[in-house]
C-alpha cells in the first residue's frame, strides 16, 4: 500500500472520533446555554483552545473569586516560606511594648504557642503596663467595600489585631461568655457583646475604630501572658516604641505563607486577604503599609503579564463592587496560578473558588475532564442562586 493510501485510510478511522468530539463538545455547549442562557461561562484547556466562550466579552464583578488574583500576587511576591512577625519589647520600668506587623493569623491558637516564649524571654516579673504600635499601617486606613457593620466579614483591617479583630462568644441576656474553649473572654469583649451582639452564638467585628480593636487585642495578650506563668500589671494603652529601644523577642507566624493562602481560599476570609494583599506592597516598596502600595504592585504584575485591561482591582478581598474582570483575564492568572492550584478548595472533581454577594454569584478554577483534561473555567453569574454554578461546573466536567 502506498504512503497516500495509508494516510487516506487513517484519516478515515481517525474522521469519526473528531466528528464525536465535535459533536460532544456543541452538546456540552447547548446544555450550558439551555441552563444558563445570560450567564459568563468560559473554558480553556492547557494549550490555550477556548472550548466555551459564552458571554465572555462582557466584564464581570468577580467578588471573592479575586482571592485568587491575591493569592496569586502573594506566592510570587512574598514567597510560600514568607512569615508574618510580631514584635515585643520592654523598657527599663517592664512596659511591654507590642508593635505589629500585620500578621492575619494572630488567633488565639498562636497566641497560646507566643505567650511562653514571651515569657520566657522577659521574666515572670510583673509587667507595669502594655503599649500597643499599630503604626505599621496608617491610621486613616480604609477599605473599598467593608463597612461599618457587626459583620465579621467587615473587621477592620489593623497591624495589630486578634481572631481576625473578631469576637466569638455567646450571649444570653447580659451575660456573655465564650464561644470557643481556646479564647478567654475579656472585659472589652463583653461590653462589645453587650452592646452589639445578637442574643446566642455568633461572631461580629469590632468597631471601625482602631483603637477598640487594638484595645482586645491587648487584653487577650495579657490574658495569655498570665496562663503563660506571667503577671500584667497596669494598663493598655496605645503609643509607638520608643526610639533605640531593641526588641527582646520577635515572633514568627508558626503558619508559612503558603498555609495562609490555603486557609483563606477554603474559609474566604475578607480579613485575611487584604492583611495579606496591604503586605504585597510593603514588602516591594517598604514599609509602611499603605492600599496604593499594594495597587501600584498588583498592577505592575498585572501589566507584566498582559492582564492590565483585564483585571480590575480596588481591593484584594472582592468585597468591593468595584471590582471588575474579563473571563479571559481570570482564566490567563489561572494558568499563572497552576503551581499554587492545590491550594483552592477540593471538591466535585475540581480545586475552585468561589465568590458570592447580592446579585452575583461566580464560581472559577480548574476540572479535570476525559477529553481535554485539566481544562480552567471562569462562571459569572446574575441573581442569587448559587446552586447553578455548581452545576454548570458539573455540565463541564461530564460533558468535556
Amino acid at each position: 500500500m502506498s504512503l497516500w493510501s495509508r494516510l487516506l485510510v487513517l484519516a478515515l478511522l481517525l474522521l469519526p472520533a473528531q466528528a464525536l468530539s465535535t459533536q460532544t463538545l456543541a452538546g456540552t455547549k447547548d446544555r450550558v446555554a439551555a441552563l444558563a442562557p445570560s450567564g459568563l461561562v468560559f473554558v480553556m484547556d492547557d494549550d490555550g483552545n477556548e472550548l466555551i466562550a459564552q458571554n465572555a466579552d462582557e466584564p464581570f464583578v468577580p467578588a471573592s473569586v479575586a482571592k485568587v488574583v491575591t493569592a496569586w500576587l502573594a506566592m510570587e511576591v512574598l514567597g510560600a516560606d514568607y512569615r508574618f512577625k510580631t514584635r515585643f519589647y520592654l523598657d527599663d520600668d517592664r512596659v511591654l511594648y507590642v508593635q505589629g506587623g500585620g500578621d492575619p493569623f494572630l488567633i488565639s491558637e498562636e497566641l497560646a504557642l507566643l505567650a511562653p516564649q514571651l515569657v520566657t524571654a522577659i521574666g515572670k516579673e510583673p509587667i507595669t503596663g502594655i503599649v500597643l504600635d499599630s503604626s505599621y499601617y496608617p491610621s486613616d486606613l480604609r477599605i473599598p467595600g467593608i463597612e461599618d457593620t457587626n459583620e465579621a466579614y467587615d473587621a477592620l483591617n489593623s497591624a495589630l489585631a486578634v481572631n481576625f479583630n473578631t469576637i466569638h462568644a455567646v450571649r444570653s441576656g447580659n451575660s456573655v461568655r465564650t464561644a470557643e474553649k481556646q479564647t478567654p473572654i475579656t472585659p472589652l469583649a463583653i461590653s462589645q457583646f453587650r452592646a452589639r451582639g445578637p442574643k446566642g452564638r455568633s461572631r461580629i467585628s469590632l468597631t471601625q475604630d482602631p483603637d477598640v480593636s487594638l484595645k482586645y487585642a491587648g487584653e487577650l495578650i495579657a490574658a495569655f501572658v498570665d496562663q503563660a506563668g506571667g503577671k500584667v500589671e497596669g494598663e493598655i494603652t496605645v503609643g509607638p516604641v520608643p526610639e533605640g529601644l531593641e526588641p527582646v523577642y520577635v515572633h514568627n507566624q508558626s503558619r508559612y505563607l503558603a498555609e495562609i493562602i490555603h486557609q483563606l481560599l477554603i474559609g474566604s476570609n475578607n480579613y485575611i486577604a487584604n492583611q495579606v494583599f496591604l503586605e504585597i506592597g510593603a514588602e516591594r516598596l517598604g514599609g509602611p503599609v499603605s492600599l496604593e502600595k499594594s495597587l501600584q504592585v498588583a498592577n505592575e504584575m498585572l501589566t507584566k503579564h498582559g492582564l492590565a485591561e483585564d483585571i480590575y482591582l480596588e481591593e484584594g478581598s472582592g468585597i468591593s463592587r468595584g471590582n471588575h474582570f474579563t473571563a479571559r483575564g481570570l482564566t490567563k492568572v489561572l494558568n499563572l496560578f497552576v503551581p499554587y492550584a492545590e491550594l483552592l478548595k477540593r471538591g466535585r472533581g475540581s480545586n475552585y473558588k468561589t465568590g458570592t454577594m447580592s446579585g452575583v454569584r461566580t464560581l472559577a478554577g480548574y476540572v479535570d475532564t476525559a477529553k481535554h483534561g485539566r481544562v480552567r473555567f471562569v462562571i459569572a453569574l446574575k441573581g442569587n442562586t448559587g446552586t447553578l454554578r455548581y452545576r454548570l461546573m458539573q455540565e463541564i466536567e461530564r460533558g468535556l
